[in-house]
């Protein structure tokens, strides 16, 4: 019994001997673990933010008339280039029937109180011409004559006027002929002949007959959400980018943003405003979708590595890379950095531009190779 229990024991004492010697031994058949390194690279990081948008004329004025009716003739259509008082359109006007009848009767009314003062005054001249009245009295008569002209001549034009919108003797002031106010651009013109138009008044904004701005001052509009809207202010420099012009980028400055947000999809969205400059002779149509790249802080052609290299301490948090200081052994240096893309970040000390930085996370080198 004692013979067979010693015989079991130095069975499983072979067995773990043997394997300890199989664990060394495929051990040892491992390859080590060989640290790639990377270098520092001459950069320029730009930490930005973006925004979505269209470009608009910084001013678009809507052309509207000041009298109802029908466009009779449209002289304009839209890309033309036009100046202030040139001709847009003519309309013809619809009178009103009860203004047109209120008119008439008025024509009628000064017309019979003329014909009166015409007799009155007549006898009164008769009169004076004998000396049986005075002077006064018929300086009275006069005066009284020529009102009533004046108030008949008044009338008859009120009347062509609720009639046909104007009246020999207006000349350019005619309504029915509707000029531009601003030179610019025509950038639509949503009227066609035949269209009815209503006029502009305190109870009606009127229909717009033409849209006309200086595409000369195009303005980037777009939106930024809440979470973003603290870190950019006024005068910023932004690289606007529109969809429909490739391969080119503009420059432009954050000019306003809004005091008051607006939810849009459960989200607070601020307005903002920029200018664009130095536009050379690009042509922008009104309305272009653009993104804006709002530039928060930029360092020009500084020494920096990549956000993968960086490592962390464990109780400070300070940054920190790992410099080969030779074959396979590495050295920590403790790091002061600037700006950070997300991919690059400005190293202001601790390294050399000639220091080997250990690829520490080997999950984050890339597959291509090395020249």
């Amino acid at each position: 019994m004692k013979k067979g229990v010693t015989i079991t024991i130095l069975i499983f004492i072979a067995i773990v001997f043997f394997g300890a010697l199989y664990y060394l031994y495929a051990k040892n058949q491992e390859s080590p673990v060989v640290f790639e390194t990377d270098k520092t690279e001459i950069k320029t990081i730009i930490k930005n933010t973006i925004a979505t948008g269209n470009i608009v004329p910084d001013e678009e004025v809507l052309i509207k008339p000041n009298i109802s009716g029908i466009i009779e003739t449209v002289y304009i259509k839209a890309g033309q280039t036009i100046k202030a008082g040139d001709l847009i359109a003519k309309i013809k006007v619809v009178a009103n029937v009860s203004n047109l009848s209120s008119t008439q009767n008025q024509v009628q009314t000064a017309k019979i109180n003329l014909d009166n003062q015409e007799k009155l005054f007549q006898r009164q001249k008769t009169l004076f011409d004998k000396g049986v009245i005075s002077a006064n009295d018929f300086d009275a008569s006069q005066l009284a004559y020529n009102q009533a002209k004046q108030n008949y001549a008044a009338s008859k034009q009120g009347y062509e006027i609720v009639k046909t919108g104007t009246t020999s003797g207006l000349g350019n002031y005619a309504n029915t002929l509707i000029r531009s106010t601003v030179n610019g651009m025509v950038l639509d013109v949503p009227v066609k002949v035949g269209n009815q138009v209503i006029e502009s008044n305190n109870f009606n904004e009127g229909t717009t007959i033409a849209s006309v701005a200086d595409v000369g001052r195009m303005i980037f509009v777009g939106k930024i959400d809440e979470s973003e809207v603290g870190k950019i202010k006024v005068n910023l420099p932004i690289e606007i980018t529109v969809g429909a012009i490739e391969n080119k980028k503009f420059d432009a400055v954050l000019t306003d943003i809004a005091p008051k947000g607006k939810t849009e999809n459960g989200a607070i969205q601020f307005e903002i405003k920029a200018a664009l400059l130095n536009r050379d002779d690009t042509f922008i149509r009104a309305g272009l979708s653009a993104n804006a790249s709002i530039i928060l802080e930029r360092a020009d052609k500084v020494m920096a590595i990549k956000e993968a290299l960086i490592q962390f301490d464990g109780k400070t948090q300070k940054p920190f890379v790992e410099v080969e200081t030779s074959k396979q052994k590495f050295a920590r240096k403790d790091l002061v950095l600037g700006v950070s893309d997300g991919i690059y970040v400005e190293v202001k000390s601790g390294v050399k531009a000639s220091d080997k930085i250990k690829v520490w996370n080997q999950g984050l080198k890339t597959d291509v190779p090395k020249q």
